[in-house]
């Protein structure tokens, strides 16, 4: 499909004012099912095309709530937290990274019978579903992928290996002997300082800050795997039929600006919008623009 090329999500967000961002109740406890040998909890809302929703280190299944409100009036909203994430508990696994994730959202797909699906993924989530879409595209209707960190690609080329080489040296260099130690404040004070600024942990609010801690089984994860970052076929991404958007933040930081464009560069007939006033959080840090973003392209597919 050709789509248009999007450069900025301002005047989109304008244009698309209407769209709610407050998330209404939720159940007060997700389903729990057990997937590919792992727990998966997941809440869902609204009728119609299945579309699921993939958060990022930080998050789990709770983080989508203003997403929720904006998309169930027209899908099946389907918000599951990865299986390092609260509140599953599921054995570490050193072979962990998005191939695993893929693995279990494909069993997740196929356990409720939902067929093909829309999927709208943020950080190591839209890796999982580039994942996904590569090994099996018969079980995606579209893609929204924003900032997957494919970190190979950048580590191959020389201009993103010195910002591969900042960001490993700010995050799993640094985080991963605290986590070994035991010290899960401390690293999880390295990983949501470095994408957020200095300081940016202790000055969350007493309810985020929870929320960011209850998800350090993630973390542990992926700083004790052995490939956290797999490369992907950039040819295989190439072939990839399915319409995809991809979104970044404005203000995203160096390395994940370089995989947007590195990203977009294979798939040239994909849309592409920046969220104003966003980082690499967008879906959290700017719902309004974010939300409009993905609902105007669902909407090209009609």
């Amino acid at each position: 499909m050709n789509l248009r090329t999007v450069t900025s999500a301002i005047a989109l967000a304008s244009a698309l004012q209407a769209v709610p961002s407050a998330a209404p109740a939720q159940p007060p406890t997700p389903t729990r099912i057990v997937v590919n040998g792992a727990e998966l909890h997941y809440i869902e809302q609204g009728q119609g095309e299945p579309l699921i929703l993939l958060h990022g280190g930080q998050g789990d299944y709770r983080m989508w709530g203003p997403q929720m409100a904006a998309f169930s009036p027209q899908y099946r909203v389907l918000s599951y937290s990865r299986r390092y994430h609260y509140p599953n508990d599921n054995p570490p696994r050193a072979d962990y990274s998005p191939l695993l994730d893929a693995d279990d959202l494909a069993g997740f797909i196929n356990q409720l019978g939902l067929g093909r699906v829309h999927l709208v993924g943020t950080s190591i989530g839209a890796f999982a579903a580039l994942v996904l879409s590569l090994k099996h595209p018969e079980l995606v209707r579209s893609m929204v992928l924003a900032e997957a960190p494919l970190l190979a690609w950048a580590a191959s080329s020389p201009t993103g290996a010195p910002l591969y080489r900042d960001f490993m040296a700010r995050t799993h260099e640094r985080a991963a002997p605290l986590f070994a130690r035991g010290d899960d404040e401390g690293g999880m004070r390295v990983f949501i300082d470095a994408f957020d600024g200095e300081g940016t942990l202790d000055r969350l609010p007493p309810e985020r800050r929870r929320t960011v801690m209850d998800n350090v089984g993630y973390f542990r994860a992926i700083t004790a795997a052995r490939d956290p970052y797999p490369n992907l076929s950039k040819e295989a991404v190439r072939a990839l039929g399915m319409p995809i958007l991809l979104i970044h933040g404005q203000s995203t930081n160096p390395v994940n600006l370089f995989l947007s464009d590195a990203l977009k560069e294979q798939l040239p007939r994909a849309t592409r919008v920046v969220i104003p006033q966003a980082g690499h959080g967008s879906p959290r840090q700017n719902p309004a623009a974010f939300n409009a973003a993905v609902l105007d392209f669902l909407r090209s597919l009609k």
